[in-house]
């Protein structure tokens, strides 16, 4: 059962892509699929977000040319399991990246091995414990949790994360209803989710 809260939150974000006209939509995810994913995967949808796949699933269409994702939205009835799975591991896979190729390093982890081959290990044991980020399109993430809605929308490059959104619905505006330019000092997200918002 999700809060009263995050329904409203995750209903509009649906109808406004809706409205776009961009997509066509199956049905919603029922009560059972959820559990099924939940239980697949290890983690829990946020409210807002549960209630936008429980409105529809957005179907995907054939990538334009250079497009970096085929299936930007997650096929989650009946997708390939493993892109699934590449998909919910991005965020994670993305720092490691940065660990083994760029230098990265948090500063929450003590100090650096100098091995290669350990700090990896470190990162990777360190990662393990993160909140996990769960894929609304292609690269954007919002953290999972019951019980939780209203975050911003994450862009997710290795250790190159931005703000996509305010919240799901202002996200949906950003990506799919215009042209994304400057946005006025108004436009002020909160990261809400530790580790993650100390890379933005």
């Amino acid at each position: 059962m999700i809060t009263n809260e995050g329904v409203p939150l995750g209903a509009e974000a649906a109808h406004r892509l809706a409205q776009t006209g961009l997509y066509e939509f199956e049905p919603g995810l029922s009560d059972a699929e959820f559990e099924r994913i939940e239980r697949e995967y290890g983690f829990e949808f946020a409210d807002d977000h549960r209630a936008f796949l429980a409105a529809g699933l957005p179907v995907n269409v054939p990538p334009e040319d250079g497009q970096t994702w085929s299936r930007p939205w997650p096929e989650w009835r009946g997708g390939d399991l493993d892109s699934l799975r590449r998909q919910l591991a991005w965020p994670v896979e993305g720092v490691l990246l940065d660990v083994e190729c760029n230098g990265f390093w948090y500063e929450g982890w003590d100090e650096r091995p100098a091995d290669g081959t350990a700090a990896l290990d470190v990162a990777r044991h360190h990662l393990a414990e993160v909140p996990v980020l769960v894929p609304v399109y292609a690269h954007r993430y919002l953290p999972a949790g019951r019980g939780s809605f209203g975050h911003p929308v994450l862009s997710m490059w290795q250790t190159d994360i931005i703000y996509y959104g305010l919240d799901l619905v202002d996200y949906i505006h950003q990506e799919f209803d215009e042209v994304r330019g400057e946005v006025d000092e108004r436009w002020n997200p909160r990261g809400t989710v530790p580790f993650w918002r100390d890379l933005l």
